[in-house]
């Protein structure tokens, strides 16, 4: 029975808890307006602390042992140290001046320096001279400060104009409504007011127009973008003008805005696109020559009753500020003229455009 005695097991060792070497007190609350502090422990009866030790910033007993790899912490974040206390210790760094902007030395480019201030200065007059002789001699062309209004259009107006470019004949009245501040109504609210946004399109349209009718027959050439579009240029501004040039000789005063006679000129390429998409649906022959000579009598009859009130204006529909003086029986007579050879030279344009 010797060979089983049994052995005792061994002692349990329990673990020996360990305990920090300084246990830090807890911090100082500040003190209230009133003057009350509080205290971790009370004082002694008629003794003062001498001070209020702050709140370590680490415990050896916790000390980490990436220690020496970490940042040292900003005295600011540090528990238990007062940052108003610390405030007039610490300085501002002075930021650094603006840096200035020197002159530009033009001794190394050979000049002295009174001699580029006046060159600095001879150019800037050049350039102001400049500006005030394009503002005085084609500001009254293309005045900017208008122009804006004549895009003031709306679906309806787009609508309404294009319903009476393609039957004029059906309107009664083509006078433009005036303001009561002396100037005309916008095209959003007169049908009769000429607009930009028509003829900017059309012009466009005709473009792509001539550009698709060129890829269908496979004859293509990005070539044909410009000269579809010089072509349309070159003719509004020929009709321009003729118009302006007949106005001068005529003399007829306030004849309309430059715009104004742009607008009028550009209404063609509506006609212009409606005979070009009867050619594209397969129209030959007098249907065509019909379809051609319909556009152009209504563009042709449009644009008489429109110009008429430029070039014959009517006193009693002109506001203040575009009245004119009296007209004889003779310049009525080649004012007239003058208004039906512009209509008959707009077979010349259409004919023109229409050959793609």
């Amino acid at each position: 029975m010797s060979q089983f005695t049994s052995h005792s097991p061994p002692p349990l060792r329990h673990p020996v808890p360990t305990h920090p070497a300084y246990i830090p007190e807890p911090p100082s609350t500040p003190a209230s307006p009133q003057g009350y502090q509080r205290f971790s422990s009370s004082p002694a009866p008629h003794q003062q602390p001498a001070h209020i030790q702050a709140y370590p910033t680490h415990v050896p007993a916790y000390t980490s042992p990436f220690q020496h790899s970490q940042p040292p912490i900003p005295p600011q974040y540090q528990t238990g140290v007062n940052p108003h206390a610390m405030a007039p210790q610490q300085q501002h760094p002075l930021q650094p001046p603006p840096p200035q902007m020197q002159a530009p030395d033009y001794a190394a480019w050979g000049l002295d320096g009174a001699t580029a201030q006046f060159g600095m200065q001879l150019g800037h007059s050049a350039v102001a001279a400049g500006q005030d002789y394009v503002q005085r001699n084609f500001g009254t062309f293309i005045p900017s400060s208008n122009t804006k209004q004549y895009f003031n259009v709306s679906n309806a107006y787009v609508i309404r104009k294009l319903r009476l470019l393609l039957f004029p004949w059906r309107h009664k009245t083509y006078l433009r409504r005036p303001r009561a501040q002396g100037e005309y109504s916008p095209p959003r609210e007169d049908i009769n007011c000429p607009d930009l946004y028509i003829p900017v399109m059309a012009v466009f349209t005709y473009i792509l127009l001539t550009t698709l009718h060129s890829g269908i027959i496979d004859q293509f050439s990005p070539l044909i973008l410009g000269e579809s579009a010089s072509r349309a240029l070159g003719v509004v501004m020929l009709d321009v003008a003729f118009v302006k040039l007949g106005c001068y000789i005529l003399n007829i005063p306030g004849s309309s805005q430059f715009i104004d006679i742009f607008a009028y000129s550009g209404y063609k390429f509506v006609g212009v696109i409606f005979t070009l998409a009867a050619s594209f649906m397969g129209l030959r022959g007098p249907i065509w020559t019909a379809i051609f000579l319909y556009t152009f009598a209504s563009n042709a009859f449009f644009l008489l009753r429109s110009l008429r009130a430029v070039i014959l204006p009517d006193a009693s529909s002109v506001p203040a500020t575009h009245a004119t003086g009296t007209v004889s029986q003779a310049q009525r007579r080649r004012r007239i003229v003058f208004l039906l050879l512009e209509a008959l030279m707009q077979i010349l344009y259409m004919g023109w455009l229409v050959r793609i």
